[in-house]
């Protein structure tokens, strides 16, 4: 492989293009409208105007024009559509994910839920047909029974989803889901599932290459969200609880069953009174929060995606390809930095960002698609970074995170660097008593900012000295030296430990 179409922006761009000059591959990337000046316009070797990052026709057309021999979607936009992938493959160019017909079988949520109900995979008692009109989603409704989730079988993130309680909810909540479908993933199908409250997500990294091999690389706490949004991310999970063995046994049959090739994700609940879990979705792309699992492992994914790409079988130490957990180094976890304001019902905030001085401290990894003078838009997603620390335990690690996000400032917008820190302090937090409805029950307790302690925040010491630190390159004031801004694991002295690409 020798070029390579980034078909995304921001800091997952950012995030390829790093890995694939590495590996010595020519990049070439998009700016849609609002992204002229963004930072991932800016490190790319070659860059096209796009009117939309889900034009495919365009997007192929620009690739063979430049010369690019495969394709990466990152993650959102147009990575998880079948058709692109097939369109990609029938124009010459390697798509960097799953075939077309692993994704018709996986990408789905109905189509997945019916794959696990055949490959003997546990699920949550539901209604999933893809052509199922409102009168048949009405009519399953008593066999579902109340609570229960409607849900959108494209795409994910929260959006499509609600929660009834009542034939009264779900007639009001069923149009809602459908149009927020429609418009997110253009695809309005709806399944029902029983609803859970308050469970745990637990998520699986899976790796499958073309000759037939799965590896699973342990889970991911993911149990921290907002409105179905994954707030916080960790690797291994807060605490055991559930069949692990299991888990992974469920996430290779699937894969397997599906054909699947590249990087992918299975989802799943996990009761956090027995210790059940249910298998939720398989998101067929690389995820956000892929570098906490890229910590603990020593691995760098999207390498392991390119190598994949190019028909390489799967070789890693015996001890990961047979998910032995002492094969983990260590703690990680992720907070995802959100242009919003917390105190104002996290109200998105957008606009030019004046200032952003990000952390300079051992054992930890920014992942950000800006920078000083770039604007936060409307039309995209508002998550701006992505702050992931590493340490011997969990503590260890949770305390790195805070460390790194007083020394994170962003002027010009609003960001919840705030409220996240406020959530690492918490006791249930630091306890790993995590599920769903853990934010919930958090924000009802969060202490109160007021305007003039963050105003005396700013205007004291913390800004001018992160500022000074900057400039000079000095030290991240613990006494140890300044991180190279490398990403990816530490030991337990600090020093950078070699990941694989």
């Amino acid at each position: 492989m020798k070029t390579l179409l980034i078909a995304n922006r921001g800091e997952i761009a950012v995030r390829i293009a790093r890995t694939a000059r590495a590996r010595g591959i020519r990049t070439v990337g998009l700016v849609g409208p609002g992204d002229e000046h963004s930072r991932h316009g800016r490190v790319l070797d070659e860059v096209h105007a796009v009117d939309s990052y889900l034009n495919a026709d365009r997007i192929i057309e620009i690739a063979l024009a430049a010369g690019a021999d495969a394709v990466h979607p990152g993650y959102g936009f147009l990575s998880e559509r079948d058709t692109f992938a097939d369109a990609c493959e029938a124009a010459g160019l390697k798509f960097v994910g799953p075939p077309g017909s692993a994704m018709r079988k996986l990408g789905g949520k109905i189509a997945a839920k019916q794959l696990a109900t055949a490959s003997d995979v546990p699920i949550l008692n539901g209604y999933f047909h893809p052509e199922a009109s409102d009168d048949d989603l009405r009519a399953a409704v008593a066999t579902v029974g109340f609570p229960l989730l409607l849900k959108a079988s494209a795409g994910g993130g929260g959006r499509g989803m609600r929660v009834a309680r009542s034939i009264e909810e779900f007639e009001s909540e069923l149009p809602i889901a459908r149009d927020e479908a429609r418009r997110s993933f253009g695809d309005g199908a709806m399944m029902l599932e029983r609803y859970v409250a308050d469970p745990r997500h637990i998520e699986t990294q899976f790796l499958a290459d073309e000759h037939g091999n799965v590896v699973v690389l342990f889970e991911r706490e993911c149990s921290i969200q907002r409105r179905h949004q994954k707030l916080i991310e960790e690797a291994p999970a807060a605490r055991a609880g559930f069949d692990w063995p299991a888990m992974r046994e469920a996430t290779q049959r699937l894969a397997r069953a599906a054909g699947y090739v590249g990087a992918g994700t299975a989802e799943f609940l996990v009761d956090p009174q027995t210790g059940e879990f249910f298998f939720l979705e398989v998101n067929a792309r690389l995820q956000v929060e892929h570098p906490v699992t890229e910590s603990i492992t020593g691995l760098d994914l999207v390498a392991w995606q390119l190598k994949i790409a190019a028909g390489e079988p799967i070789h890693l130490p015996t001890e990961l390809e047979q998910g032995d957990q002492t094969a983990i180094h260590g703690h990680a976890i992720e907070a995802r930095i959100i242009a919003e304001d917390p105190d104002r019902n996290f109200q998105p905030s957008i606009g030019l960002i004046k200032a952003w001085r990000e952390p300079r401290h051992p054992g930890v990894r920014i992942d950000a698609g800006f920078e000083e003078g770039d604007t936060a838009s409307p039309n995209y997603d508002s998550m701006i970074a992505k702050v992931i620390t590493h340490g011997e335990t969990r503590l260890a690690a949770i305390e790195r995170l805070d460390a790194a996000l007083a020394d994170f400032h962003v002027l010009g917008i609003s960001t919840n660097i705030g409220f996240i820190r406020d959530l690492l302090a918490d006791s249930e937090f630091r306890d790993g008593n995590l599920d769903t409805g853990f934010l919930s029950r958090f924000s009802s307790r969060r202490p109160e900012r007021t305007l003039p302690s963050i105003v005396q925040g700013l205007l004291g010491q913390r800004l001018p000295s992160a500022i000074h630190s900057a400039n000079t390159g000095g030290s991240s004031g613990s006494g140890k030296p300044a991180s190279t801004g490398r990403s990816g694991p530490w030991d337990a002295q600090d020093r950078w430990r070699n990941v694989e690409v």
